[in-house]
């Protein structure tokens, strides 16, 4: 069995299968209802034309999400959704590189794990995944290396996501590294090579294929996840199993997983050496994957730290002296939030927030803040979150041509009469 490092290939009942999904499924995003009667809680700061096209629309198993992109499908949760610190199944956000997207039947699905030098190849059903493997959960944000790309400034190319292009879920599966040492991989190998059921509309179009350095695939938090906030995954977030990367950004959880090999050399296709990079030195990362570093860039990898203010709404109206109750979410890449701060004085003061639950370290951490309305007319409200390794939250954007690691703190506006 060949397992080396390489474009993805179908026999005729896959291909069949794949086509046949494809098909049945882009009349149906097609033909969803546009719901303009609703307003489109878009972010202020986007690009014009995005205030002219949004939509709000539910995919096949979702509420209504903010439809950025049709083929491929790219929908954003609303802020609204963020009131809970576990984002709903049905509310998270949908993200894909490729227009092609199979209908996987979860009885024929497969996931092959090898590569070059492998001892014992293997070929897992779904059954064997969850019978043969421990079963761990973490819970963990899932968020686009291109969240908040919209608001750049100046505006880059690319999806044009606000403040919604993530979510934090409970997932559950089995170790990377559990499935990995059941195939027997040689010492040499120093990338874990990984691809999904999704794939290119043409023969020209790169299959999006990604992999991970070796020391990553086998931290105990990688997982292989079938399940999502305790049922199987949706279709739109990967049935029937993904990879969790949990404090990486979310261009490593493939979804629809039907591979992984192992690789004795750093992986050359397209969506390592030409895509989801970032100028080397320009940010406070940690982690890094040093296989695949130039002297100019390198891979994007963990979160930075974030905050999100989820209430109250901008606009929203108190009276002099009313309490203000301010709510929201804070995270990073997995060393925890230490601190919250909350400025109403254009950050002049900051006050601490309140934490509330700690779900873990990779998760989002709810907070909370209340203060009396003081001022007539506008008050922006701030909030400034600081990680227990004393990274915190921009004020001036960190400037890069392809929009990644936007943590600019950023107001609510309220007005006071």
């Amino acid at each position: 069995m060949d397992f080396a490092p390489r474009e993805r290939t179908l026999d005729r009942r896959q291909f069949l299968q794949v086509t046949a999904g494809a098909a049945a499924l882009m009349p149906a995003l097609a033909s969803r209802p546009l719901m303009a009667a609703q307003a489109v809680p878009l972010t202020s700061g986007l690009p014009q034309g995005d205030y002219d096209t949004a939509v709000l629309e539910a995919l096949p198993g979702k509420r209504p999400l903010i439809k950025l992109t049709t083929r491929p499908p790219n929908y954003e949760t609303p802020l609204s959704y963020f009131s809970s610190a576990i984002t709903p199944n049905d509310a998270f956000f949908v993200r894909y590189h490729l227009a092609t997207i199979p209908q996987v039947d979860a009885n024929n699905w497969r996931l092959q794990v090898g590569g070059a030098g492998a001892a014992t190849p293997l070929s897992l059903s779904l059954a064997d995944l969850q019978r043969n493997f421990e079963a761990v959960e973490i819970t963990a944000v899932c968020q686009c290396s291109g969240n908040r790309r919209g608001l750049s400034d100046p505006h880059v190319p690319g999806v044009q996501w606000s403040v919604g292009a993530m979510g934090n879920a409970v997932w559950r599966g089995a170790r990377l590294k559990d499935v990995l040492g059941k195939a027997g991989l040689p010492k040499e190998t120093v990338e874990i090579v990984f691809n999904g059921a999704d794939g290119p509309p043409l023969t020209t179009t790169p299959d999006f294929v990604k992999c991970l350095p070796m020391w990553k695939a086998m931290d105990e938090n990688t997982l292989i996840a079938y399940q999502m906030n305790g049922g199987p995954l949706p279709h739109f977030n990967g049935f029937p199993a993904r990879l969790i990367v949990p404090g990486w950004t979310a261009t490593y959880w493939m979804k629809h997983i039907v591979s992984l090999e192992a690789s004795a050399k750093p992986f050359d296709g397209f969506w390592m050496k030409g895509a989801y990079r970032i100028p080397s030195g320009a940010f406070p990362v940690v982690q890094r994957f040093v296989t695949q570093e130039t002297d100019v860039n390198t891979p994007i990898t963990e979160m930075v730290v974030n905050s999100l203010i989820t209430s109250p709404s901008e606009g929203q109206r108190f009276q002099m002296g009313q309490n203000v109750d301010v709510a929201g979410i804070a995270w990073d890449g997995g060393y925890g939030i230490r601190t919250v701060e909350i400025s109403v004085d254009g950050g002049a003061n900051w006050r601490p927030a309140t934490l509330g639950k700690d779900d873990g370290r990779f998760a989002f951490r709810p907070w909370s803040h209340r203060f009396a309305a003081a001022t007539r007319g506008a008050t922006k409200i701030m909030a400034r979150a600081t990680n227990r390794i004393g990274q915190t939250q921009v004020e001036t954007l960190i400037f890069n041509g392809a929009g990644y690691h936007n943590n600019v703190i950023r107001p609510t506006t309220i007005m006071v009469a």
